[in-house]
């Protein structure tokens, strides 16, 4: 039986919607097209990291790899470090049918850290007509963020107070509309550089 590429249980539906605009860019990951199939849990970040493992062994032998992906913040978990609860999870995935075909990837503290950066198309899509100088230069003024500092804190209330300010209605589209167009390559942050590696060893671009 021909296994499909990849499974992956995210924790709401924006995830879902990045995940989908960044695997539409497979030259800019690195990586061959492939066609992954996301599913959403319903009771978010804290159910991921309790249940998450679970749900995705039922389709260890349809699927070829498996991601599990959820926010540090708000998992339930914050006690562990977020490297050592991804390193229990895919502890998890050993023990199951996956093997080493499964990885858990927790975002550090949420999603919206992959979102902010230097990119114009934040500000764009976020509804910011006089361009990313004029929204970072609001941010700071309200306080979200650091003189000297590329995101603001915490990331996903910045966010929202910025689509605010902009009269922009906050939707899961406006993530798949940052992830097809940010940078893909100039993200520092940890985890995105992570779930980058585990996809390209997973799925090497085709000659």
């Amino acid at each position: 039986m021909n296994k499909r590429d990849l499974v992956i249980l995210v924790a709401d539906k924006d995830m879902a919607q990045a995940l989908k605009g960044i695997f539409e860019r497979p030259e800019a990951l690195g990586i061959q097209a492939i066609e992954p199939v996301i599913h959403v849990e319903t009771q978010h970040d804290a159910a991921c990291a309790q249940r998450g493992v679970s749900f995705l062994s039922m389709f260890s032998e349809n699927y070829r790899h498996g991601l599990l992906m959820f926010d540090h913040f708000g998992s339930g978990r914050e006690q562990i470090s977020p490297q050592d609860l991804q390193d229990n999870l895919s502890d998890e995935f050993r023990r199951t049918g996956w093997g080493e075909r499964a990885r858990a990837v927790v975002l550090v503290p949420e999603l919206e850290a992959w979102v902010w950066g230097t990119s114009p198309h934040v500000a764009e899509v976020a509804g910011w007509t006089n361009g990313n100088h004029e929204l970072r230069r609001w941010l700071r003024e309200e306080g979200w963020l650091e003189n000297g500092e590329v995101k603001p804190n915490p990331p996903s209330k910045a966010f929202r107070a910025a689509l605010r300010a902009a009269n922009t209605k906050r939707s899961s589209s406006l993530y798949l509309k940052i992830a097809r167009k940010v940078s893909l390559t100039r993200c520092k942050d940890e985890a995105f550089r992570e779930f980058k590696e585990i996809l390209r060893n997973w799925f090497p671009p085709t000659t």
